[in-house]
């Protein structure tokens, strides 16, 4: 977990104001909201293997919780790919969208849960959500094997935690 200190505070608002020309009030504000934006501990269960991209719990300091609905794979036109990639990334897309919105990016995400129609496509989605997602401090995740409606090859739903 990345522990940040007054110390850490008062250097990192330093650093700010030099580099950036901005009041130290100003700095520290910024370098507080950013210690808080990454105030998560990851942990896993001791002496078990932990897939590359894969956290079993995920603790967030106190703030706004934002609950994310599934997202599908359809285009902005809402015309919906045949092909599995395209879907994942247009469902990232949507679901960065969402989570813009709400003030968060996909950094503030906690927990994370992808729905499937094929689980052998997996791979494929964790190849396109590394293009989004921390993979060394990755949300809790699940994925689940399910009948999906349409062309819809899949769906994301997301939980994220910005500071209040």
């Amino acid at each position: 977990m990345k522990k940040t200190t007054i110390g850490t505070l008062i250097l990192t608002a330093t650093i700010l104001t030099s580099q950036l020309g901005c009041s130290t009030e100003t700095a520290a504000t910024i370098s507080t909201v950013e210690a808080q934006r990454t105030d998560k501990e990851f942990l896993n269960l001791e002496g078990r293997p932990r897939p590359n991209g894969f956290t079993h719990t995920v603790t967030s300091a106190p703030g706004r919780m934002i609950f994310v609905s599934g997202q599908g794979g359809s285009s902005p036109d809402g015309e919906m790919a045949s092909d599995f990639a395209t879907q994942a990334d247009n469902t990232f897309k949507n679901l960065q969208q969402c989570l813009e919105m709400a003030g968060a990016t996909f950094d503030d995400v906690v927990k994370i849960n992808y729905y499937l129609r094929d689980i052998d496509d997996l791979t494929e989605l964790r190849k396109v959500r590394a293009n989004y997602l921390n993979m060394d401090q990755p949300p809790a995740a699940t994925a689940v094997q399910t009948g999906l409606g349409g062309n819809m090859l899949l769906e994301v739903e997301a939980v994220a935690i910005v500071p209040e």
